[in-house]
């Protein structure tokens, strides 16, 4: 998988990421780490690791992926945790997917063999009530849409132009997808707990803004 790029934002994750690295060392692709300035623990963590990293000077979830995207050169990407709940087992049949004329794969934890040990009864209802709207207003055919384990062909991440720079970057990646008439697919997927334990999404006030984007997008189409 060499011409496989993982995007890989870590906030304050000094504690897991060098050990999520450790477990993609057999896995021969490159890795961009997209790190806030402020955080000298977490890049510190990493230095005798090969990888890149860039420097994210504004907060934002959305922002650090954005940030990677920019910088990737292999003709495939794929949106990589660093807290260690996305299992790398998968990649490769992600990667298979896209040589077989497919843009984008998007991983489920909904579909039968996938799984979340870290859904929360509040998360679980909502990414079901998000993944509904979804598909009903933009026949998305998806059916896990705030999850991020996507993998995609590089050019096509680009085209996008993708702007959210919050978790509403996980609304805005299938929709705009879908707007450009890309093919992508869903696949089963097991999300494992966090090493930490720690969320990052505030699910009352990150939710309100993801439905906000979702009915923004449906009115405006774009």
């Amino acid at each position: 998988m060499k011409e496989l790029t993982l995007i890989i934002p870590a906030k304050d994750e000094a504690e897991c990421l060098p050990r999520v690295l450790n477990e993609l060392k057999n896995f021969d692709c490159k890795k961009i780490i997209i790190i806030p300035e402020t955080d000298i623990d977490t890049r510190n963590s990493i230095k005798n690791f090969d990888c890149k990293i860039i420097t994210q000077k504004v907060d934002g979830f959305g922002r650090a992926l954005i940030l990677g995207i920019k910088e990737v050169e292999t003709n495939f990407l794929c949106i990589f945790n660093a807290d260690g709940s996305f299992d790398p087992q998968y990649l490769k049949n992600m990667y298979d997917e896209l040589l077989n004329n497919c843009d984008f794969v998007f991983n489920s934890r909904y579909e039968s063999s996938g799984g979340s040990d870290d859904d929360t009864f509040l998360t679980l209802v909502g990414n079901r009530i998000f993944t509904f709207i979804c598909n009903l207003l933009f026949r998305l055919n998806i059916s896990d849409v705030l999850f991020t384990y996507v993998m995609g062909k590089t050019l096509a991440f680009k085209s996008l132009d993708l702007k959210r720079k919050d978790f509403r970057f996980c609304i805005e990646l299938p929709v705009l997808a879908k707007f450009k008439k890309y093919k992508f697919i869903s696949k089963p997927s097991y999300e494992r707990s966090r090493l930490t334990g720690r969320k990052k999404v505030n699910e009352l006030k990150d939710g309100f803004l993801i439905l906000l984007c979702i009915l923004k997008m449906f009115i405006l189409r774009k």
